[in-house]
């Protein structure tokens, strides 16, 4: 096995962690999932969630790729405990099967940049993304994405990734800020603020069976937990690193950007009376893309929007095909660019079906958050904190000068607390599975 790369800079490792955890996880699926589970009511639910079990979970993957410094699969013959790869290898599968659709997604933000200066979408937003989202269009768009995805990542950790994110992250905060402000002038958008923000807990009580597995799926999806990608971006950090300063940094400006998501889109739907109940994988496109043809200087904050939900995609795209990557890099004679373009051109085959019909992409998305990452994450949580233990007590020490009541407060809510609340999540995402629409 080759010399393997690493993080030129401490910011370099968390900025591409946090443009991991960002991408459209909080932008395109935070809105409609927050629009489908009763507004503010879900927000609490998925916020909660955040910190009791994602961050928890967080630092488990980190523990792994940190102590290991190899792939998600190689890191559990690294650790002694072969038995267990198999959790690495969901989460790779994981990252595999979501990139092959977020990849279509990723074209259709491409032709809504498009649109928006063009101002095609205008006239009837419904059809547009009818046109757009399926057939050969969609298919041609998915293969520049995953094109360009797979240039970034062909470049290698800090010459590709590193330095792509560190562009990245800072344009999507700011850019997300000018349009919070441009939101607060909004005549009516009040009203967007009240659903995002006050919960109404009798809701969360009465539907905890869908609300509380959408918002973990949630909290995992946009953390990027489940997936190995944390695993694989921790094996590349060096020893004195605090694993919990840089767990709670990029948990706290995932979840903010996620926030801010929704203080952009809430108030330009409601300002504009645009029905948020209409939710689904297109919803955000739809709903939008209406209030946008409705603002004065639209085509211009249309641009600015899809522009950051683009640069959001691609830094998630590119951590969820580094994982494969690094994963073959490690242990076969390939180049790190023959693996990427190679990868890349399977992932767009597999995609294929989800550009062709929206309800496919929609089965494969509920296949990952409701299924995969919930059984990889549980798999983490209990490898972490029953078979690790004392070493991952060891490593999660390492670059603090101690930390021993809060090392241990960590490690005993991943035995029982996160073990429960992730155990049951995968219960209750059980049931809402459903067949393939063939």
């Amino acid at each position: 096995m080759s010399e393997r790369e690493t993080w030129a800079t401490r910011l370099g490792f968390i900025l591409a962690s946090v443009g991991s955890a960002v991408g459209l996880g909080n932008i395109w699926r935070f809105p409609f999932q927050t629009a489908e589970n009763g507004g503010a009511a879900f927000v609490v639910v998925y916020l909660a969630a955040v910190v009791i079990i994602g961050l928890p979970a967080l630092l488990a993957e980190f523990v792994i790729g940190r102590r290991a410094e190899v792939n998600a699969i190689t890191a559990f013959d690294r650790l002694d405990r072969q038995n267990w790869k198999v959790i690495g290898a969901i989460g790779i599968f994981a990252g595999f099967w979501t990139l092959s659709y977020y990849s279509v997604i990723g074209g259709w933000v491409i032709r809504y940049v498009y649109g928006s200066a063009t101002g095609a979408y205008f006239g009837s937003p419904d059809g547009y993304f009818g046109t757009i989202s399926t057939g050969l269009d969609a298919v041609a768009l998915h293969l520049l994405f995953m094109t360009v995805t797979v240039g970034i990542v062909a470049f290698g950790i800090e010459d590709g990734i590193e330095k792509a994110t560190k562009l990245m992250v800072p344009s999507i905060v700011v850019l997300m800020l000018g349009l919070a402000v441009y939101a607060v002038t909004l005549p009516g958008g009040g009203e967007g603020y009240a659903f995002f923000l006050s919960p109404d807990v009798s809701a969360i009580v009465a539907n905890y069976r869908s609300v509380v597995p959408a918002a973990v799926g949630q909290a995992l999806f946009s953390l990027s937990l489940g997936f190995s990608v944390m695993i694989t971006y921790a094996s590349y950090i060096g020893d004195d690193e605090n694993l919990g300063i840089d767990g709670v940094s990029i948990a706290a400006f995932n979840t903010f950007i996620g926030v801010l998501a929704g203080f952009v889109v809430f108030p330009f739907l409601f300002a504009q009376g645009v029905d948020v109940g209409d939710a689904g994988p297109g919803a955000v496109f739809v709903s939008v893309a209406t209030a946008l043809g409705q603002l004065p200087f639209g085509r211009l904050l249309g641009v600015v929007f899809f522009g950051v939900v683009l640069i959001a995609a691609l830094s998630s795209a590119i951590s969820l095909l580094e994982v494969v990557v690094s994963y073959v890099v490690d242990n076969y004679r390939f180049g790190r660019t023959r693996t990427a373009v190679t990868l890349g051109a399977v992932l767009f085959v597999v995609g294929v079906p989800s550009a062709m019909e929206t309800a496919w992409l929609g089965w494969f998305d509920a296949v990952a958050v409701n299924l995969l990452l919930p059984i990889a994450a549980l798999g983490v949580v209990l490898f972490v904190g029953w078979v690790m233990g004392g070493d991952a007590l060891d490593e999660v020490r390492r670059g603090t000068g101690g930390a021993e009541t809060l090392s241990m407060v960590w490690l005993w809510s991943l035995r029982t607390v996160v073990l429960v609340a992730v155990g049951l999540t995968v219960y209750l995402s059980l049931l809402k599975l459903s067949a393939p629409p063939l």
